[in-house]
């Protein structure tokens, strides 16, 4: 954490108008927040093309017709950083996280440049966790070797299932065959991988649900993603319902995931992440602890603290608006703070996640809010049974984990 300096009553903060020049000499008015140190700062970079748009998908990504404007769009992400840097001065880039989309479409010269441009505008930590998306069905050995090269040390693989009737079912642009060779290559290459895996498929069975986790824990990853699959708004899926399993159904293949990876040695530390010992994805974990995050490319969201006040911002989601704005020095389609009262809500959706909780003094150090402010909240959460806390953790229950949304809606009550 970077404790705060004394300052000047004023900060700068940027505007969705305002080049970089305009932005350094806008200033913040003292708000009613105290942050006393600002927390850990990651970089968010996103890529919005994909061969495909799955039908579960409601990511910013776009089908590629035919090429992409990779040249059009490295200058982009520069500059739509150099504008967004008057904003965190003097701050360490702790974490890394290229996502999209399939942002192993880049080439490897263009990996290596993007690379090149971050390390340059940009101080990172020493220890700096930098994890990229790849999709099956874009593996290719050579070009993953030179993403190491290039710097990337975690890479996190989009497997979804090696059943190839739910991979077609899911739309993926790769069978069985490719998701294990592609995690070979990935073994091959780096020490430190997740793998993205979904349950509750259309039509899938326990037994199935059980081969893909099997499957998955045979390659010994640092690290799982095992996502329930939701129909998502604005997918094809929520237009086209399939049939997949019921809760009782759902729930039994929860219990089977929490068995086996257990078994493996494996700490389900958040809602949906699987970890072996040392391998907790560090970028996550930030984003849990309701750390800040600087997000460039198309559609990509931000959240940054400063003393008085937290501000949040989206940048443009269209790629050619994006390009667009970007080149006129207008990246960012939205920008607003977050309210006093919405704080406690926003602070708790993303730390009830953790399996274990967090520290009391966290509220405090991310929010510039007394806990007072939830501790009505907090009483009722204790008295239903969903929560635990003490002078050392809060932390959901049982109880609270298996009704997560539950727990979390009764912080949106002010």
């Amino acid at each position: 954490m970077i404790p705060i300096k004394p300052v000047p009553a004023d900060i700068p903060v940027g505007q969705a108008s305002a080049g970089p020049a305009q932005a350094a000499l806008a200033f913040l008015k003292p708000g009613s927040l105290q942050l006393t140190a600002l927390p850990p700062l990651s970089l968010y970079v996103h890529f919005p093309w994909c061969v495909r748009k799955c039908p579960y998908c409601d990511f910013n990504s776009h089908e590629v017709k035919g090429s992409f404007p990779e040249e059009d769009y490295l200058d982009a992400l520069r500059l739509d950083l150099e504008q967004a840097l008057p904003l965190i001065w003097g701050r360490k880039i702790n974490t890394i996280f290229i996502g999209g989309g399939t942002p192993s479409l880049l080439s490897a010269a263009g990996l290596d440049r993007l690379l090149s441009d971050l390390r340059t505008l940009l101080p990172f930590d020493a220890d700096i966790e930098i994890t990229m998306e790849a999709n099956p069905g874009t593996f290719e050995a050579d070009k993953f070797r030179s993403y190491r090269e290039s710097g990337i040390n975690r890479l996190s693989i989009g497997i979804q299932s090696f059943n190839a009737q739910h991979l077609e079912a899911l739309g993926r642009i790769h069978d069985g065959d490719q998701a294990r060779k592609a995690v070979e290559i990935a073994h091959s290459n780096f020490d430190n991988f997740n793998l993205d895996l979904m349950y509750a498929l259309p039509r899938q069975t326990l037994a199935e649900a059980q081969a893909d986790i099997t499957t998955a824990l045979a390659f010994a990853p640092s690290h799982l993603s095992l996502y329930h699959l939701t129909l998502e708004p604005n997918t094809l899926f929520a237009r086209f319902p399939p049939a997949v399993p019921d809760e009782d159904a759902s729930a039994d293949m929860q219990d089977m995931i929490a068995t086996l990876t257990s078994a493996d040695g494996y700490a389900n530390y958040e809602v949906s992440a699987y970890a072996q010992p040392g391998r907790r994805a560090r970028h996550n974990l930030n984003y849990w602890q309701f750390g800040d995050y600087l997000g460039i490319g198309a559609g990509a969201h931000s959240k940054l603290s400063f003393p008085h006040r937290i501000v949040r911002q989206m940048r443009y989601k269209h790629p050619q608006a994006y390009l667009d704005q970007t080149r006129a020095g207008r990246p960012i389609q939205e920008e607003a703070e977050i309210g006093r009262d919405a704080l406690g809500f926003e602070f708790m959706l993303n730390a009830l996640r953790l399996t274990e909780g967090f520290s009391p003094n966290l509220f405090a150090e991310r929010t510039g809010m007394s806990l007072n402010q939830i501790g009505k909240q907090l009483d009722l959460a204790e008295q239903k049974g969903m929560l635990y806390r003490d002078h050392a953790v809060i932390r959901p229950t049982d109880l609270g984990r298996r009704f997560l949304n539950d727990l979390q809606e009764i912080f949106l009550s002010g």
